[in-house]
């Protein structure tokens, strides 16, 4: 303790360490196989993420409001994945857990915002097919490209401003008992638990932000959905109704693949106790599974992107085919 509280930066009032032990999978066997499975996971992440954006931007047909929104959800996918992953197998599988103060708040929040994000823009997408199912005759005059873009930039703005007080307040926090942090990244939970003065206020703000980034938005993209499920009852054919439930079939899957991982999570911790490299697996698999299925849930189950993408094999193959006759 005389070892830290000497290495320890005191400025007026509060008491900050010069760094913080991450923890990850403590004394787990073979948990370096694991780092590498993710590793594995953000390769295929980045590339078809990439993928996904190269194709929205160099098909003029995606350029669109819908597809807008979804070049937002591919940036935050990214962002996630590179904001997570890299640093978590550089600690861990090369043995470098200690991480700066100022280097783990900004992980914190950049780890934070992208995760977000992703939430905030599937809500985007949920009311584009609100509008899109329950007004069609105004859907071009209600979503347009303007219209799209101060949406986005507000989401941006909104998830931003929250997640800065959130860390900015970890500044007003004085940690004299312990520096580990017993999860795989900056968590924010993890971190102002540690501190040994009032963190109240912290406490307050990660439930606040917890309701407004991810309960919040869960719940306008459902209530979409029971809006969406009104018209489809009222169709009278089913052929209208399939048409209309396959526009939203990708959607539902991401909001799906984003939603229940991290719900099954937060439930188990609630009924049973967790062990924490159980909560540690579960929680940075979910997280990391994420980015790397979205490209592949757009590409295999949007019937725009899947043309293009055959189109683009096709142009290969045949380029390839006329090179071999040449």
């Amino acid at each position: 303790m005389s070892s830290l509280n000497s290495t320890l930066s005191l400025n007026t009032t509060f008491v900050h360490p010069p760094f913080f032990f991450i923890t990850g999978l403590n004394n787990m066997p073979y948990a370096k196989y694991y780092y590498v499975f993710l590793g594995f996971v953000f390769v295929v992440s980045v590339l078809g993420n990439s993928f996904v954006m190269f194709i929205i931007y160099t098909e003029r047909s995606f350029h669109t409001p819908k597809y807008l929104a979804i070049f937002n959800l591919v940036v935050a996918d990214l962002g996630e994945s590179t904001a997570l992953i890299p640093n978590l197998i550089a600690m861990f599988l090369f043995d470098s857990q200690y991480i700066s103060f100022d280097a783990c708040l900004a992980n914190m929040f950049f780890v934070f915002l992208f995760v977000t994000l992703q939430s905030l823009t599937l809500t985007v997408l949920a009311f584009d097919r609100l509008v899109a199912i329950c007004s069609p005759l105004r859907y071009h005059a209600i979503i347009t490209m303007q219209a799209m873009a101060v949406i986005l930039t507000a989401v941006w703005a909104y998830d931003s401003v929250l997640l800065i007080l959130m860390v900015t307040l970890i500044t007003r926090l004085s940690f004299c008992k312990s520096i580990v942090v017993q999860s795989y990244f900056c968590d924010h939970g993890s971190i102002y638990t540690l501190a040994c003065n009032d963190n109240l206020v912290n406490s307050i703000v990660a439930k606040l932000n917890m309701v407004l980034l991810l309960y919040l938005p869960l719940i306008l993209t459902l209530l979409s959905y029971v809006f969406i499920a009104d018209v489809l009852f009222k169709m009278a054919s089913w052929e209208g109704r399939l048409k209309a439930i396959k526009t939203c079939s990708a959607h539902l899957m991401l909001v799906a693949v984003y939603y229940l991982p991290l719900m099954a999570t937060y439930l188990c911790e609630i009924a049973f106790t967790i062990n924490p490299n159980a909560r540690i697996m579960n929680t940075s698999f979910a997280k990391a599974i994420t980015p790397m299925l979205n490209p592949i849930i757009y590409v295999l189950n949007t019937e725009e992107v899947k043309e293009f993408s055959k189109n683009i094999f096709k142009r290969k193959q045949k380029k390839k085919s006329t090179q071999i006759l040449k």
